[in-house]
């Protein structure tokens, strides 16, 4: 009661009737101004700004065009290897020859026939050909090696010509294939690149897949069992061919984050990793259904 009592007075006294009213302190005011400041520039920037968000994939470098792998039609012993890893070839291109098992059972014939049956040999000796123009990515025949029927000889990626530009090939999960337009900005690390030093590599999405791919459709595009499975490992990906962006005043022929990229070309069967840039989208959008 002493305390509402000596309130009472106080409003009661004409001394301090006539007083102003302090409703808050200069530092208070600086506080609101700045909220609103801030309250203000976030509506701005929530209605004209823009947030883009990305999506990170596994990829190979490639020719778009797939690979095959050789087989042999024949069993028999290698004697001769025509090509080399790397080496572009064109369609029916000797690859390497193969001596069936019969020539070399006759071999163990006397001196006297081994003269006109290594001449049959040589007759009869079969000539494993390229089946489509392209360059030989994995070759596993060796000179020497015995093969069967229907054996896995060499890998070749199809390739039409030697100047047919490079693009990658990206496996995203199946749940974020629709969202990725045709024309989205790609930044690519090369695993063959330093990408500390060089920058990334840019692309634009060319193509995207209409359904996820198996294990097995990844390993028959790309001829390789290993990266199919690599590939995978997260589900049924959908595939995503991303068109390299092109310079003439870099080594590579391709356009990078840094000014000159890489003193060095880049490799078909080469892993990458992809950024793919979504399209840009307001802030506002987010909160409006």
């Amino acid at each position: 009661m002493q305390f509402r009592q000596k309130a009472l007075s106080k409003l009661q006294s004409p001394e301090q009737i006539d007083l102003p009213v302090r409703f808050a302190r200069p530092q208070g005011w600086l506080v609101l101004a700045v909220t609103v400041a801030a309250m203000a520039a976030a509506c701005f920037w929530a209605v004209n700004g823009s947030v883009s968000s990305t999506l990170s994939a596994p990829g190979i470098l490639t020719h778009g065009q797939g690979s095959y792998v050789l087989q042999s039609p024949v069993g028999g012993q290698i004697t001769e290897v025509l090509a080399q890893e790397g080496k572009r070839l064109p369609a029916g291109a000797p690859l390497l020859k193969v001596r069936t098992k019969q020539d070399s059972q006759d071999s163990q014939d006397t001196q006297d026939d081994q003269a006109a049956e290594a001449s049959d040999g040589e007759k009869d000796e079969t000539v494993v050909r390229t089946i489509a123009a392209g360059r030989v990515s994995a070759l596993v025949a060796t000179i020497g090696a015995v093969v069967t029927p229907g054996a896995d000889v060499a890998v070749l990626e199809r390739v039409d010509n030697a100047d047919a530009p490079l693009m990658v090939m990206l496996y995203l999960p199946s749940d974020n294939g629709s969202t990725v337009p045709v024309g989205a900005r790609v930044d690519l690390t090369v695993q063959s690149v330093p990408a500390q030093q060089y920058g990334v590599l840019r692309g634009r999405v060319k193509a995207i897949g209409r359904t996820s791919q198996t294990r097995q459709q990844i390993t028959a595009f790309l001829g390789d069992s290993q990266l199919g499975e690599q590939l995978s490992r997260q589900g049924r990906p959908v595939p995503v061919l991303v068109r390299l962006e092109s310079s003439s005043r870099t080594k590579s022929g391709y356009r990078w984050s840094s000014h000159d990229g890489p003193p060095y070309g880049l490799d078909s069967m080469t892993l990458a990793t992809g950024a793919v840039h979504l399209a840009d989208q307001r802030p506002i959008d987010w909160l409006l259904p």
